[in-house]
């Protein structure tokens, strides 16, 4: 395609339709991403209901968490098939079938696979496909639309668990849950507003690129007219090749074994959600169990959903300044600290003002970690093979997320107190902002020793710990190169 092509196929994008496309954005990581923060309103009656213990009630957030963030490179898949549009809209419906199902079940099993599997799957798929768009659908103001379209995690933060307690004490959990599917449903319409990017000769962005699969289809009309078995077994090794190659695609495997910088920060990461979300979770019952009204508990959640709204762009703009440029894992490893020094809070004192002083520490700490994660991540691994290295820290972080509070309820099962949530909170937490920060301390002077000595490397720039950030791509560029992100 010549320039002036290239050119009029870009007119859809960063105008427009654009930002019709960035609100349904932003509505969509409200339903999806702020969803789960609300399921602590409801754990005592949950277990009042199906008679469960802290650990059995625990595996049903858990699941939801675990499988939104690991369900990403599902997700990918999915939208390299039919597209994101059809993605948003499959996940819309399957929230919608999971919250509706889950309102109708007699046992708390049944709910891990309804509003735990099915929603969580639903919300994945809607998430991530809407980040998806954007990248289609803005070039020159790409980070701006990344930054206000993750409002909406804040704003559902802030919303979901105002209106789960209110609609909790006016008809019950069941009537709610059937009321959030219908909610849900709403993804369904940010999905049709999301409408697939035509270039100037119109063809979509989103197609496969011809003769993708071609070999494919050389192979299936040779099978066809009979092929000899040698030929059979060539193709049996084609089959392992491709299936290899996308495994590497989606889980950077080779990227894990070869860069430190990156292994060092993916198992800090991993180890650090196993306690990062307990606090969602069991704050609100911990508030009740210590004589804070339904009301008073559920606002606490909203508290940190709203100061988030105005403390994430801050942090991201104070992170883009060039005294932390490729030292943004420091401010990360100091956000994570901070979030497990405040659960100290809530073991010195229950009262409600206590809890809100908690609240707020924990939401700057949290603004923190949300706007530097994938920023971070950025830093430590090469712009060519992000999405494939985003695929890998995805799935062994949820992996975490899905044993994290099971095993600490069962904690509080046995012990009958809630303190040892946030001890294990802050253990988890600030060990692992000390492996990080300590580790890419050693790994950067490591770094710096080798350039003092001058010893040659093969590549330097490859497989390390770059502290140059990655220059940008070209406006003219017709066809934006799409990063499928999952957010914490």
């Amino acid at each position: 395609m010549s320039q002036g092509g290239a050119q009029g196929a870009a007119k859809p994008q960063d105008r427009g339709w654009a930002w019709m496309v960035l609100l349904a954005a932003v509505l969509l990581q409200g339903l999806t991403l702020g969803f789960p923060s609300c399921i602590g309103v409801f754990f005592t009656d949950l277990q009042h209901e199906f008679q469960a213990s802290n650990s059995e009630t625990s595996w049903f957030p858990s699941i939801m968490v675990a499988v939104l963030h690991g369900g990403g490179p599902l997700c990918s898949i999915l939208v390299k098939r039919f597209g994101y549009r059809f993605a948003v809209m499959l996940g819309g419906l399957l929230s919608s079938v999971g919250m509706v199902s889950s309102s109708f079940c007699k046992s708390i099993g049944q709910l891990y696979l309804t509003a735990g599997l099915i929603t969580g799957l639903g919300s994945c798929f809607s998430f991530q496909a809407g980040v998806t768009a954007l990248g289609h659908y803005f070039v020159r103001w790409q980070a701006l639309a990344n930054a206000m379209a993750s409002t909406g995690v804040s704003l559902g933060f802030t919303l979901w668990p105002l209106l789960s307690q209110y609609m909790l004490d006016e008809m019950g959990w069941r009537n709610t849950f059937l009321i959030f599917g219908g909610i849900l449903l709403n993804c369904c319409v940010c999905g049709a507003i999301m409408r697939p990017v035509r270039l100037a000769s119109g063809s979509l962005v989103q197609l496969p690129r011809p003769g993708e699969d071609s070999g494919r289809r050389a192979e299936e009309a040779q099978l066809s007219n009979g092929a000899s078995s040698p030929h059979l077994k060539y193709q049996q090794q084609n089959r392992k090749t491709a299936c290899f190659q996308m495994l590497q695609k989606y889980l950077a495997f080779d990227i894990f074994c070869q860069n430190k910088g990156y292994q060092i920060y993916t198992i800090g990461v991993t180890w650090m959600m196993m306690g990062f979300v307990l606090p969602h979770i069991y704050l609100v019952p911990y508030a009740i169990q210590n004589g804070v009204e339904e009301r008073k508990a559920a606002l606490l959640i909203s508290i940190i959903g709203f100061i988030n709204i105005f403390i994430r762009p801050l942090t991201g703009l104070l992170s883009g300044h060039r005294i932390f440029t490729g030292r943004r894992i420091y401010l990360f490893s100091l956000a994570v600290l901070l979030c497990g020094l405040s659960n100290f809070i809530c073991i010195i004192s229950a009262e409600f003002s206590v809890l809100i002083v908690y609240c707020v520490i924990l939401s700057i700490a949290m603004s923190g970690i949300g706007a530097l994660t994938f920023q971070v991540l950025m830093d430590v691994v090469e712009m060519d093979r992000f999405s494939s290295a985003l695929g890998l820290f995805t799935v062994l972080e949820s992996i975490t997320l899905l044993i994290g509070p099971p095993l600490t309820g069962l904690l509080v099962d046995i012990t009958n107190d809630f303190h040892y949530v946030f001890y294990t909170s802050s253990f988890l937490l600030i060990s692992a902002a000390l492996f990080m920060g300590l580790s890419f301390c050693a790994l950067e002077k490591k770094r710096n020793l080798k350039e003092a000595s001058k010893v040659p490397l093969d590549n330097p720039s490859r497989y390390q710990y770059n502290d140059t950030p990655t220059e940008p791509q070209p406006e003219s560029q017709s066809t934006p190169a799409v990063v499928y992100v999952t957010s914490i």
